[in-house]
């Protein structure tokens, strides 16, 4: 093993942890080391809390590092990556590599009991993982309850050309610019509740690369806020993140334009728009010149996005930086700064034409990029709310808010729920596959809802008679197997089931092919000739507009356990999860290796 990497950006107490940890590393072997090529990247990963003031509070925060977002982690398509992570945090947690393929390496993904067991407080663990195929915005976050709104940070593909391969014109500068949202709660607590059935837990505000900036203030002082600062008639590479747990986000700047240029790490036809249109998971790329008249300081704001009534109206936070022309930078004053016309925070159709604009670059695609002309195996998911008796093995119980219930999130009325397991899935499903059940006791996701019904009805949304017959849901470890090769169309359908929400549907291990979306209930008769064979956009996220659908066609062709679920945390913490099993190919180039040595160390 490589030594760790010790950062000079470091707070002192957390070097020195990093160097007790480092001294002792040959006898803790937590570590998920494998056969890959010399890493090109190294970095470690101290997670720690640190006290943070905002808003005239001081709150402890789980942090990489003591940043904020965390460290942006750079590599070059093709090369490996190395990432030590120590945890001196009081808490469990994995990371996960959001969008890496992680081909023939499912051990690395980094999912609590899906993947691995999660990394104890006090321990290390090392992954490594390969970016081949890969160019482009990525991401990487906390994968264990609501840890991700501060355990996150920026994962960058580069070509391996340089940015003269860019299928754009080559940027003056790039800039990650992740939105996220300030939580002065226990994120561990807040879990906790939303597990428990109590879901009043909300953020205090939404953020710019951590910071609240001047619609925030303590005692009437602004709060600060993120700053960009530009040359006249340069080009910038905006990489747009959405960290946030509850918000899908409008991004403006005012006085400016876009060009979206790639999104999930994948180029996409070049597509100009005033505002981006981005949901928790999901990158988009976008070019901006600027080239505003007079020159001066230009507000960037970012407006959560939220259902419109009847659905719950709940606590929902603008934000916004300032973009900033050299000739002002002296300037602290933001009253001459212009600000956006932000759509209305209910403009969901906004949001739908925003990505049914996104199609894929076709001239990038590479072999594994081309979307199959036919499907072997088709899904129908419905997206939605049900409940569950609160009485454990009671299946019938009173439902529509009464307290006998508990209202849940999930897949064809499958509530994702694994507090059972005694294993990671991955490690049953690879030492027991040859076994009747392979070796996983879980329930199966089936391939439809289990009753057909007016899935978009906005008189399901409230609690009342027309719902409660819909409610019952059962609480499983929800996986659906495939195999090696199998070509797959799942349709995501959005139900107006207690709620009226989008949905940001994430699968690990793979990307997917957006072939079409509509408003209302999806109809195949009708809507299957309207997919998109030719250049559908590729994503690693895919939202499913507030009551409509979206179908997707991806290859099972990585094995192992990939996680499905929806990238809003309430969802997640509710259940709207599944895991997809890949089972192996015919041959070891198409099979999952063993786990790396020292990967099942320090089991329970």
């Amino acid at each position: 093993m490589k030594p760790f990497l010790l950062s000079s950006s470091l707070p002192a107490a957390a070097a020195h942890a990093v160097v007790v940890v480092v001294a002792a590393i040959s006898i803790v072997v937590l570590s998920a080391t494998s056969m890959m090529p010399v890493a090109a990247v190294e970095h470690t990963f101290v997670v720690s809390q640190v006290k943070m003031t905002r808003m005239c509070k001081q709150i402890p925060v789980t942090v990489v590092n003591g940043q904020l977002p965390g460290p942006t982690i750079e590599v070059t398509e093709g090369h490996s990556v190395t990432v030590h992570v120590v945890n001196m945090s009081p808490y469990n947690l994995t990371i996960h590599w959001h969008g890496v393929y992680q081909l023939l390496n499912c051990w690395n993904d980094g999912v609590p009991m899906v993947t691995q067991r999660p990394i104890p407080p006090n321990a290390n663990f090392t992954y490594r993982f390969d970016v081949a195929g890969q160019e482009g915005t990525l991401w990487w976050h906390a994968h264990d309850a609501f840890l991700r709104a501060t355990v996150y940070g920026a994962l960058i593909i580069r070509p391996r050309n340089g940015a003269a391969s860019y299928p754009f014109p080559k940027p003056h500068k790039e800039i990650p610019i992740l939105i996220g949202e300030w939580w002065e709660k226990d994120l561990a607590a807040v879990d906790r509740n939303f597990t428990r059935g109590h879901y009043d837990e909300f953020s205090s505000g939404s953020t710019i690369n951590g910071k609240l900036g001047d619609l925030f203030n303590c005692s009437g002082v602004f709060e600060d806020g993120y700053v960009l600062d530009v040359e006249p008639g340069k080009t910038y590479l905006l990489r747009v993140i959405n960290a946030a747990l509850f918000s899908e986000y409008f991004i403006k700047i005012a006085g400016h334009k876009f060009t979206v240029v790639a999104a999930d790490a994948n180029y996409v036809t070049p597509y100009a728009t005033d505002v981006i249109v981005i949901a928790p998971g999901e990158t988009m790329d976008a070019l901006v010149i600027a080239d505003a008249a007079p020159v001066g300081r230009y507000y960037m704001a970012a407006q959560p996005i939220q259902a419109p009534p009847p659905d719950t109206q709940t606590p929902e936070f603008a934000t916004r930086g300032t973009v900033r022309y050299y000739q002002h930078q002296h300037t602290r004053n933001n009253d001459d700064a212009v600000a956006p016309d932000m759509p209305d925070q209910h403009d969901t159709i906004k949001s739908f034409y925003f990505h049914g604009n996104l199609t894929g670059l076709r001239q990038r695609q590479r072999q594994r990029a081309r979307v199959p002309a036919r499907a072997d195996e088709r899904l129908l998911v419905t997206l939605g709310l049900g409940s569950i008796c609160r009485l454990p093995g009671r299946r019938s119980c009173k439902r529509g808010d009464h307290p006998e219930s508990m209202v849940v999130a999930n897949m064809n009325n499958v509530s994702f729920h694994d507090a059972a397991a005694a294993a990671p899935l991955l490690e049953a499903h690879y030492y027991h596959r040859r076994g009747g059940n392979g070796g996983v006791g879980t329930a199966g996701l089936p391939d439809r809802p289990p009753s057909a019904f007016n899935y978009t009805d906005p008189a399901l949304i409230p609690f009342g008679p027309q719902e409660m017959r819909l409610e019952p849901t059962r609480r499983a470890t929800a996986v659906r197997r495939f195999r090696h090769g199998a070509v797959v169309d799942v349709v995501f359908q959005s139900t107006a089931m207690l709620q009226g929400d989008s949905n940001p549907m994430h699968l690990h291990g793979h990307d997917m092919f957006v072939l079409a979306q509509g408003i209302g209930n999806y109809d195949a008769a009708t809507d299957e000739g309207k997919y998109n064979l030719v250049n559908p956009p590729r994503k690693n996220t895919v939202l499913v507009p507030n009551l409509g659908w979206a179908a997707i066609r991806f290859v099972a062709d990585n094995p192992g356990a990939w996680f499905i679920h929806c990238h809003f945390e309430f969802h997640l913490a509710m259940g709207m999860a599944a895991v997809f099993i890949v089972e192996d190919g015919p041959t070891p180039n198409t099979s999952l290796p063993p786990p790396p040595p020292g990967f099942l160390d320090g089991r329970p």
